[in-house]
């Protein structure tokens, strides 16, 4: 696998911003677990000898352009939205991220990036609420940079320090 990935280290950015912006998605995040893939992949790019930071900033700007388009479908289509699958098979997940955005408001755009079902979730509920495009992206960004670290660094370190 680690040859794999030395072999096409070019495609390495562009893999990691699709299962970013695939976690972070509504809809995909909830059949998609990339998040658990992203953790092994922090361990490929240390393994691998890839550039750590251009991955990064990857994987943030697919988690932040998920949570941009999921706040965009909810301002589009507000309630309507939770009759479209997979939320209309799971409509405790809309009912919880609407609890946790009105809890929370704006701080809670930051959390709920770290709380798994929530994450996709969230951003659809801060757009169906009519949150403001300003404070929503200042927290869609600080949690995209975070989580992308959060995810990537400590399979990679753990890799520099095994090899």
């Amino acid at each position: 696998m680690v040859s794999f990935v030395q072999s096409h280290r070019d495609w390495a950015p562009l893999v990691i911003c699709l299962l970013s912006f695939g976690e972070s998605l509504v809809f995909v995040s909830l059949v998609l677990p990339a998040t658990v893939i992203l953790v092994g992949v922090g361990g490929l790019i240390g393994a691998s000898g890839l550039a750590f930071w251009p991955n990064w900033l990857a994987a943030a700007l697919g988690a932040f352009l998920g949570d941009w388009l999921s706040f965009w479908l909810g301002r589009h289509y507000s309630y309507a939205i939770a009759a479209m699958w997979p939320l209309s098979r799971r409509p405790m997940v809309l009912r919880r991220g609407e609890a946790f955005f009105r809890r929370w408001g704006t701080p809670g755009i930051f959390l709920g990036r770290f709380f798994g079902p929530l994450r996709c979730v969230v951003p659809l509920i801060a757009g169906i609420c009519g949150m403001r495009w300003l404070p929503f992206q200042i927290a869609n960004i600080a949690s995209a940079l975070v989580w992308a670290a959060g995810v990537l660094l400590p399979g990679s370190l753990a890799a520099h320090l095994l090899l």
